[in-house]
């Protein structure tokens, strides 16, 4: 995360709180965050300097004015003022983050080579509930490359238990191995 998304995000998000409309802002930024994920051309052009700042304003206007918290508005407006559009996502994650802490919330990701079937995800969801005491967020990709099994992502913890980091604990164990 770069200097100015830690900065730029936490000073949204005590604003927001400030505001108690922190819920709102989150919500915002993240169909924000998938608007710019869409459509990366625009914030290109957003970002083009040669693009005067004044018209790249009015385009946020036009774009997101009467629809968003204009405290949110204001905040792309400012950076895209400062050159620094392109860390919007930085800035989401530090929001994000400091939602979380406040709100007892963590994120996870599951990977597994197939999707998780029936209420299987549910369960998941809950055990790790019970692990850690918080609110779980849970998120699922698919990748046949970790053959089976799965792996667990939450927050600064891995949990690898798939044939892919088995095997590449065994790999590492036979190296080690003088024979």
């Amino acid at each position: 995360m770069t200097r100015a998304g830690e900065l730029y995000g936490q000073s949204l998000y005590d604003l927001a709180v400030s505001e108690s409309i922190s819920d709102e802002i989150l919500e915002e930024m993240e169909t924000v965050k998938g608007i710019f994920a869409e459509n990366p051309d625009y914030v290109t052009l957003l970002s083009e300097p040669s693009v005067p700042k004044k018209e790249r304003l009015k385009l946020l206007d036009e774009a997101f004015g009467g629809s968003m918290q204009v405290y949110l508005l204001n905040f792309i407006k400012l950076l895209v003022e400062k050159g620094l559009l392109r860390s919007f996502s930085a800035c989401f994650k530090r929001y994000r983050a400091s939602y979380n802490a406040d709100h007892g919330i963590e994120d996870a990701v599951v990977t597994s080579a197939v999707p998780l079937k029936g209420d299987s995800f549910e369960k998941l969801k809950k055990k790790l509930e019970g692990m850690t005491g918080k609110k779980i967020i849970l998120r699922q990709k698919v990748d046949p490359g970790v053959l089976g099994g799965m792996k667990i992502e939450l927050e600064d913890r891995l949990y690898d238990g798939t044939v892919k980091g088995r095997l590449r604990e065994l790999e590492r164990r036979l190296d080690e191995t003088v024979l």
